[in-house]
């Protein structure tokens, strides 16, 4: 990371994604216990 003051937030949408989309929610048990329960919406 670019040591710039005052702008820390880099954002970046690959990186983003891959920790909190919905295939990093995948490799948990949410995605599992709300396609069981019969949930329309599984996340947003």
């Amino acid at each position: 990371m670019k040591s710039n003051n005052g702008t820390t937030f880099q954002p970046n949408n690959r990186k983003r994604s891959k920790k909190h989309g919905f295939f990093a929610r995948m490799n948990t048990n949410i995605i599992k216990r709300r396609r069981r329960k019969g949930r329309k919406v599984l996340s947003h």
